[in-house]
């Protein structure tokens, strides 16, 4: 089970992106990680995405030790949100092309974006010269989405509380309870509360679970992991290393910046995750994969992808059994 595997640190999730509702690649991600001794992948709260995963492990040929879970967000979570390019300013220059990193941006008389690759890391926006691109959130109906989901054999369900609003987030973190009653997880970076706002939340939404069944996903900068540099995942470290010491009754999970250092950092720190959740980087080293239309039935290229993908999974679980 799940919780038996977070109980040895053995865990490794392969976040595939909250916004990632690119079936194809979901489904060889899956495939790949899964046969790479990944466990656990983080979806997008989407029907087809779901199923997807499913044909993954199915090419996989894994039917056990293998969990689900989707995530979900809430206004104000980058996770959640999907550039949108205002034809009536773009000077038509190609800089948010070039910039981005999902190849989520496409040219046909003009510039415009693929909703079903966009993550919502808005560097295209950030590099617009005419402030042509907006992001703007994709709001789901809890109520509606995640009991379809569930009936799927969804194995947990991820909240981004990644809001100033508290309001909104007990609002939403009740929604979920009441939905669910299995393994539920709490995805939280210091972007917009201090140290002890955020632990004193954490502490709240904690307040109406049995102790244990909740993972606290310790984000350092969302979907910055695009290297392998101790910099780039100093902050993940460190918000474990938060949660860590307020000594919570859950599971600790490392994400957002998170690479082939992570562990090693963490190590170093005295962190001791139950789990490590990679995204950026683990899709980054396989990427060029991806693209391969039969990549599922050409096995030999499958098995240098896997191969990549193993030595990364391999690095991440053995600095945290041997804690």
């Amino acid at each position: 089970m799940l919780k038996d595997l977070l109980e040895e640190k053995k865990v490794f999730k392969l976040v595939c992106g909250a916004g990632n509702e690119d079936a194809d690649e979901v489904e060889k991600l899956v495939t790949i990680y899964s046969l790479a001794g990944c466990n656990f992948f983080d979806l997008s709260a989407k029907s087809e995405v779901v199923d997807a995963a499913k044909r993954g492990l199915k090419n996989a040929g894994i039917n056990k030790d293998r969990y689900l879970c989707v995530s979900v967000g809430i206004d104000g979570d980058p996770h959640i949100t999907k550039a949108t390019i205002n034809s009536s300013l773009c000077a038509n220059c190609g800089i948010c092309k070039a910039t981005c990193p999902h190849e989520a941006i496409v040219y046909s008389e003009q510039y415009e974006v693929k909703k079903e690759r966009c993550l919502g890391c808005g560097i295209c926006a950030k590099n617009c010269p005419q402030q042509a691109i907006n992001m703007k959130s994709q709001l789901l109906d809890y109520k509606e989405v995640l009991p379809k989901l569930i009936a799927k054999g969804v194995d947990c369900i991820e909240f981004h509380a990644i809001s100033s609003d508290e309001d909104d987030v007990d609002e939403k973190w009740q929604q979920i309870n009441e939905i669910f009653g299995g393994m539920l997880c709490i995805s939280i970076d210091r972007s917009e509360l201090g140290d002890k706002k955020l632990v004193e939340r954490v502490k709240r939404m904690l307040n109406t679970r049995k102790p244990y069944t909740t993972i606290i996903q310790a984000d350092g900068i969302a979907m910055s992991g695009n290297d392998d540099e101790l910099g780039t995942t100093l902050q993940a470290v460190a918000t474990a290393q938060l949660f860590q010491n307020a000594n919570l009754p859950a599971y600790i999970m490392m994400s957002g910046g998170t690479n082939t250092k992570s562990t090693e950092l963490a190590k170093k720190c005295g962190v001791q995750p139950h789990c490590i959740a990679i995204g950026s980087y683990a899709r980054k080293i396989v990427k060029k994969y991806l693209k391969i239309e039969n990549l599922i039935e050409d096995k030999k290229t499958l098995s240098e992808a896997v191969e990549i993908a193993k030595k990364l999974v391999g690095t991440s679980l053995d600095s945290m059994k041997n804690d």
